[in-house]
C-alpha cells in the first residue's frame, strides 16, 4: 500500500457539491474559433488575471491545455500558447486556495522527468497541483518534432500511458524504481523530493480502452455528450467501470458561457460568433483531427458542429438563465463537475462568481462518489 492509500490526498474543492472551474485560455483566440470574438492574446498576463479572479469568485480549480502547433487562418487561431507547466507555477505562485492543473503529453515528457516536475509544482502550490493526462492525437503536431510514434495505435497509446503513470507513482513513493517495459526503461531510478500531497489526475479518455485507463489510474474523466441526456450515460458508463475496479472517478463535461443583458441579446451574441466563423482555420483544426485533404472543406458532422464556433455545449443568457441551464445539465447528466470557458474571462468570470455560483452551491451542496487514492 502507498502512502497516498493510506493517506487522503485532497480533494479538487472543499466545500463539498460539484467542482467548478475554467479552462484557461493560455493560446491566443481562446475557444471560439471565430473573426468576431473577443480578441483573447494567450499572453500569461491575461491568464494570471484570469486566475486571480477565479480564486476571488470562488471556483475550484483553472486548468491549461498544452498545445504545440495553431490552426493558422485568418486569426491565427492558438498558433501562440504558454507552457502549461511553467505557466502553473507561475499562477501557484499568485494565488492561494484555487486548484492548480497542468497538461502533459504522455509520449512527449519521460515519466521520470514529469515525476519531478509535478513534484515541484506540488511542493509550489502547497498541495493544490493536478495533472491532465494527454495520450495524444494531433499527429501532425508531434511530427513536427520528430515525437509522433508511427508504430503506437490508439489502444497501443494507452499502453504506453499505461507504463507511463505507473512509473510516475513508484517514482513518488519508492526510493528507487527499475522496471523495463515496451515503452520505459528506469534503472535505479531517483526521483526526490516527493509530493507531499499526491496530485490529483484527470484524464479525457472516452474509448473503451480510454475509459477502463482512466478508471483505473486517474481521479476524474472529461466527458461529451451532444445533450445532458448522452452526457448522462457516458457519466453513468465511466462510474460503472471504475466500480467493476472498485475505485470511483468524478465526471466533468465542458461548458462555454454567454451571458446577456437578455437571453435574446446572449443568443444575439453568439449568433454573431457563428457569422465569423474562420473557415481556414477551421481546416487547419480538421487537418490536426487527421482529417484527409480530400476530406477538408466538404459537409460532414465535424463541420456542422464547428459551424456553431464553440469547441464544447454552450449555456447563453442573463445569469438567471444560465443557473437554469447549468443545474438541469446537472440533475439530467449526474456529472460531478464543470469546467468553464468565456468569451472574455475577464468579465465573465466576475458575473459568474457574484450571480451563478452561489446559486449553484446552495443547489449542490453535497458530495457523492468520492476518488479512491489509488
Amino acid at each position: 500500500m502507498t502512502q497516498f492509500e493510506q493517506t487522503p490526498f485532497g480533494m479538487p474543492s472543499d466545500h463539498g457539491g460539484k467542482d467548478l472551474g475554467i479552462f484557461l485560455p493560455v493560446a491566443n483566440g481562446g475557444w471560439i474559433l471565430s473573426k468576431n470574438k473577443p480578441e483573447l492574446d494567450g499572453s500569461y498576463a491575461y491568464n494570471r488575471q484570469c486566475a486571480v479572479l477565479a480564486e476571488a469568485a470562488g471556483l475550484d480549480f483553472v486548468m491549461s491545455m498544452s498545445k504545440f502547433r495553431g490552426y493558422g487562418g485568418e486569426t491565427q487561431h492558438w498558433e501562440h500558447s504558454l507552457d502549461p507547466v511553467v505557466l502553473m507555477a507561475a499562477l501557484a505562485e499568485v494565488t492561494s486556495k484555487v486548484k492548480v492543473w497542468t497538461t502533459i503529453h504522455t509520449i512527449l515528457q519521460n515519466p521520470a522527468v514529469v515525476a519531478k516536475m509535478m513534484a515541484t509544482l506540488d511542493q509550489v502550490s502547497k498541495g493544490r497541483a493536478g495533472l491532465n493526462v494527454v495520450t495524444g492525437s494531433y499527429k501532425g503536431e508531434f511530427s513536427q518534432m520528430g515525437a509522433w510514434p508511427d508504430d503506437v495505435d490508439h489502444d497501443g497509446r494507452y499502453d504506453l500511458a499505461q507504463e507511463w503513470i505507473s512509473a510516475i507513482k513508484r517514482l513518488w513513493t519508492e526510493d528507487s524504481v527499475t522496471m523495463n517495459g515496451k515503452y520505459f526503461q528506469l534503472e535505479d531510478c531517483h526521483s526526490w523530493p516527493k509530493p507531499e500531497k499526491r496530485p490529483f489526475l484527470v484524464c479525457a479518455g472516452s474509448s473503451k480502452k480510454g475509459m477502463r485507463f482512466t478508471s483505473k489510474e486517474m481521479d476524474a474523466i472529461f466527458l461529451s455528450g451532444a445533450d445532458a441526456k448522452s452526457l448522462g450515460e457516458a457519466s453513468r458508463a465511466a462510474k460503472a467501470d471504475a466500480a467493476e475496479l472498485g475505485r470511483a472517478v468524478r465526471t466533468y463535461s465542458m461548458m462555454t458561457v454567454v451571458f446577456g443583458e437578455t437571453d435574446e441579446a446572449a443568443q444575439a451574441q453568439a449568433g454573431h460568433f457563428r457569422e465569423g466563423l474562420d473557415e481556414e482555420a477551421l481546416h487547419g483544426m480538421m487537418r490536426a483531427y487527421g482529417f484527409l485533404d480530400a476530406e477538408i472543406g466538404k459537409e460532414n458532422d465535424f463541420t456542422r458542429k464547428a459551424r456553431s464556433t464553440f469547441m464544447t455545449s454552450a449555456a447563453l443568457g442573463t445569469p438567471e438563465s444560465v443557473i437554469e441551464q447549468l443545474t438541469e445539465l446537472f440533475e439530467q447528466a449526474e456529472t460531478d463537475g464543470l469546467m468553464l470557458i468565456f468569451p472574455d474571462y475577464h468579465t465573465g468570470i466576475p458575473i459568474f462568481g457574484e450571480k451563478v455560483l452561489p446559486v449553484l452551491r446552495e443547489r449542490f451542496p453535497g458530495r457523492v462518489n468520492v476518488p479512491s487514492h489509488g
